[in-house]
Formats: structure tokens, sequence, C-alpha cells
């Protein structure tokens, strides 16, 4: 599934419209950090790892769309570590990183399994743009129609324009259908009363701002009544969808 940011960005987002989760296995901690603020920037939920054996635990749990492994770490090698992920995720995508440039390495970690392959030094953007490529072709993030979009047990047809919440047809106006489709575009995050103006209502309420407010107070009637919440506030930041906590 995809959305468009803000930015102007396309988003990856899985089926059901949560963040593309990646796991970034290095033990040089400037370098996970320097990915990790990478990856975040995209949208997506990033753990980092130092060697082997945590990467294998963090997959088991974390069940990430993608692993970016260095080919050498303390406890053992990326090949090895490479092995035990597939028989946990087959399909999962592999990005290896490595300050070794000789071909017979590529070839190595290529005939084992991995997916590409980058070498130190190597720029941010081109990692990012692998793993976008990488995380696309494994299908991970294409397994609804383009129209559909689903936080949770919440749905919406931007086609039919038809909304469900647990099998259960829900009515909304025009303007809150417009609403509730913007926040299910960005789940999790934060969107100021300035952004929905300026995505909704296409121009600037001014000091009317407090519509936001309440076609928001319409869709929790119509989205959480009587259920889990879906729709949060962040005080002074603005409204965020996400699942609702079971």
């Amino acid at each position: 599934m995809t959305t468009t940011s803000p930015q102007g960005r396309t988003e990856l987002l899985r089926p059901d419209g949560s963040p593309v989760r990646v796991l970034v296995v290095d033990d040089e901690q400037s370098i996970t950090e320097l990915l990790s603020m990478a990856l975040r920037y995209e949208g997506w939920r990033i753990r980092s790892e130092a060697d082997g054996q945590g990467a294998v635990r963090a997959a088991r749990e974390f069940r990430p769309d993608a692993v970016v492994l260095n080919m050498m770490l303390p406890d053992m090698d990326g090949l090895s570590v490479l092995g035990r992920l597939r028989r946990e995720q087959q399909d999962m995508p592999v990005l290896f990183l490595t300050a070794r440039d000789a071909v017979e390495d590529r070839i190595a970690g290529l005939t084992a399994g991995g997916d590409d392959y980058v070498t130190k030094p190597f720029s941010l953007e081109e990692v990012v743009a692998r793993l976008r490529g990488l995380i696309r072709r494994s299908g991970a993030t294409d397994r609804r129609p383009q129209s559909m979009l689903v936080v949770g047990d919440l749905t919406l047809d931007e086609d039919s324009h038809d909304v469900t919440r647990a099998g259960v047809d829900i009515h909304l106006t025009a303007t809150e259908f417009e609403l509730l489709r913007y926040l299910m575009r960005n789940p999790r995050r934060v969107l100021s009363k300035a952004q929905i103006l300026d995505r909704v209502w296409s121009y600037d309420f001014g000091g009317q701002a407090n519509i936001v407010e309440l076609y928001i107070s319409y869709l929790r009637r119509k989205i959480d009544a009587g259920r889990e919440p879906m729709i949060h506030t962040r005080r002074g930041a603005g409204y965020l969808i996400k699942p609702a906590v079971s």
C-alpha cells in the first residue's frame, strides 16, 4: 500500500496501514544512528541491533519488512545471520552493508540469498532508494487494492466511499469522508489543524480553525462510539489515527 505525504513523497505502508518496519544490524553505532534517522524520516519504524544474535532475536520479535545487514559482526558473519533469518522469514528482503567491495564478497552475499549489496562509505539516499525498491518488489506493501485504506479494523474505499469498522458500515458526510481519508492516509502521524485545513478545506479558515475540532468530534461519534478509540488528540500539536489498543 502507498500514500502520498504532505511533503510529496510516496510512502510505503503495510497492508494494515501501519508503517513499514526495517531492522538495521551493524556494530558501528554511528552507522546505525545515521541509518535509523534517515529511515525514520521515511515514516518507517526502525529497530537496530549490534550483533548477529540480537538480529535473529529482533527479527523474530519485530517481524521486519526488510533488513539492512552488515557482513561483518562481532559474534558471527552476515552470511550466517542471513541463513538464520531466512529460516524465520523466507521472503524478507536483505540489503548487505559492508566495507569490503571485492567481487567475490558480493557474489557470496547474493548467492547466499541476499537481495542487494551496498559498500561503505555509502550514500544514505542510495540505501533508502534500494530499500524502497526491495520492499516494493517483495510485495510486503501491495496486498490490497490501491483504493482501499486500512487502519486496524477500520477500512475506507476511496472508489466506492464505503467505510466500515469491524465490518459495520459507517455513513459519513462528504467532508467527514475527506477528513477521515486524510487521517487514514497518514496513520500514526500527528496532523496539525493548519495541515488539515489546507488539505480538507483547501484554504485557511483563519480564526475559524475550530471547525477542525468540530469535525473531529463528528468523526469520533461515528468511528469511536462504543469502541476502543482510534482518533487521538495531541494537545498543542494536532490529531492522529492509529489502530485501537485491543
